[in-house]
């Protein structure tokens, strides 16, 4: 084993450390969690209890963003003195620990590379997500609470917190569409790369056959809108459908019409929600998460750039951007950052971040290229 050039590599970490800290701008991160800390500390904060999980949230996020950089600087000076001791009494442990600590440091370092990359107009939102059943039938419905569950567990290995807002039930197996909201800092810019067509190849549970079958489910991923966006939405161009909640095989969740759907007229939207026992609670997240989704159509200027930020895809063949294979072999593939593993059972029991670094830095790449 070639031995490891300590002094190149401590050199790397700081240049590495370096570019991070000016992108992140630690004197207005100070400033924010000032600010934050005032709102945080006001004798009114819980009157608003949803404004105030958003101000504890984004504070708790800046305070950990420069913790992670203050120790991470603390660390790299501690690796280059543990590095000259043990070189210097030749101490084969402790350079063993040197060896595990830079390792760790790039990985930290690489983690937090990837959150400077979040700069677009939105990627600091919290997420709503919604997948939806494609081609496939029964499979595909199946394959769709796959993915829902994958990134809940994704959510909770993270200590987000999530909100199913709407989930609409196959009448076999599996779900027709689902709809939840991801509450953290960056969700959005983070989630919105899994925006797109997934492609499931396996040997159907539902074939008594046994036949391999193909099938597709569909991932948007769109900002959750503040208070500050001001979309206004005529109450003429909504039309309020309330229905009965139900569960899977048309199983009564609820015995009043408390689901609602929401119509925005003029350009065909539709959302649903029934997550909530209350009408009024049910239309307040439907009408949320529907000016959601017109604050993306009224910002994007061209259909191109509508597809990329609320994953306008079709679910079908020809537009998939990752494949998860179970048969005949184990794999699951991204194809546009070509990044693929053979642990299918991690991936869809939520352990998909180094597809998403790979996706965030093929997204930033792409766009530097496009300067």
């Amino acid at each position: 084993m070639a031995e490891t050039d300590f002094p190149a590599e401590i050199r790397a970490l700081r240049a590495t450390y370096k570019s991070i800290e000016q992108v992140s701008e630690v004197d207005k991160l100070l400033e924010d969690i000032e600010d934050l800390s005032d709102q945080a500390g006001s004798p009114n904060l819980w009157d608003d209890p949803a404004a105030a999980q958003k101000v504890t949230s984004r504070l708790s996020y800046a305070q950990s963003k420069l913790e992670k950089l203050r120790s991470l600087q603390s660390r790299i000076d501690d690796l280059e003195v543990l590095v000259e001791l043990a070189q210097d009494e030749g101490d084969a442990d402790s350079l063993a620990d040197a060896h595990k600590e830079l390792a760790g440091l790039q990985k930290s370092l690489k983690d937090l590379e990837i959150v400077t990359l979040l700069a677009g107009e939105y990627d600091e939102r919290e997420a709503v997500v919604t997948i939806r059943s494609g081609a496939g039938g029964v499979d595909a419905a199946d394959f769709a609470e796959m993915l829902l569950r994958m990134y809940l567990r994704w959510a909770e290995r993270h200590g987000y917190p999530t909100t199913v807002l709407d989930t609409s039930y196959a009448e076999e197996a599996g779900l027709k569409s689902a709809t939840f909201e991801v509450k953290a800092p960056y969700a959005f810019g983070t989630l919105s790369v899994e925006a797109g067509t997934h492609r499931l190849v396996r040997i159907s549970p539902f074939d008594n056959q046994g036949r391999r079958q193909t099938s597709f489910a569909a991932v948007e991923v769109i900002p959750l809108i503040e208070s500050t966006d001001s979309i206004e939405i005529p109450d003429n161009d909504i039309r309020v459908d309330v229905f009965r909640s139900s569960g899977p095989g048309g199983q009564s969740v609820n015995t009043t019409d408390s689901a609602v759907r929401l119509t925005h007229i003029p350009t065909g939207t539709v959302v649903s929600m029934q997550n909530e026992k209350s009408q009024i609670q049910n239309r307040a997240a439907a009408l949320r998460v529907l000016q959601s989704r017109l604050l993306l159509l009224k910002k994007a200027e061209e259909d191109a750039t509508k597809k990329a930020m609320a994953g306008d895809v079709k679910a079908s063949w020809g537009d998939q951007m990752r494949s998860y294979v179970l048969n005949p072999y184990q794999m699951v593939k991204d194809l546009r950052t070509e990044y693929e593993v053979g642990n299918t059972s991690a991936v869809l029991d939520g352990e998909i971040d180094d597809f998403i670094d790979a996706g965030i830095r093929w997204r930033a790449d792409n766009r530097n290229a496009a300067k």
